[in-house]
């Protein structure tokens, strides 16, 4: 049996998978009054849109979209979801050697919402 992450019950591909498409197509901020991470891509992604929804439960899936001749999901994560369950591993494996870019984002939305 695959070791998995506690919090999600993700296995390490699960995690890194997660991590990976975070860190490639994820934007890390807020609202002004709390944070949220927020992945925004073409419907031709459905399948990875309800994985998400799927093994994270908590988060938020919007859509499906079509605004200026795109058709998209929006994928969310905020509130006691991020904090409790995806922050963890997001702390862990945002790594600046990594990606400095994404690094830069996650920590200016850690120290802006006291994360």
């Amino acid at each position: 049996m695959p070791m998995t992450t506690p919090s999600l019950g993700l296995t390490p591909f699960e995690t890194g998978f997660l991590v990976g498409i975070l860190v490639g197509e994820g934007h890390f901020g807020g609202d002004g009054r709390q944070p949220q991470i927020t992945l925004r891509m073409h419907t031709d992604h459905e399948r990875l849109f309800r994985w998400l929804e799927e093994k994270l439960p908590g988060s938020k899936l919007y859509g499906p979209y079509t605004h200026g001749g795109r058709s998209y999901f929006q994928w969310m994560a905020r509130g006691p979801f991020l904090r409790e369950s995806l922050m963890p591993i997001l702390v862990e494996h945002i790594r600046e050697e990594l990606d400095e870019r994404t690094h830069r984002r996650f920590t200016e939305m850690r120290e802006r919402y006291a994360l």
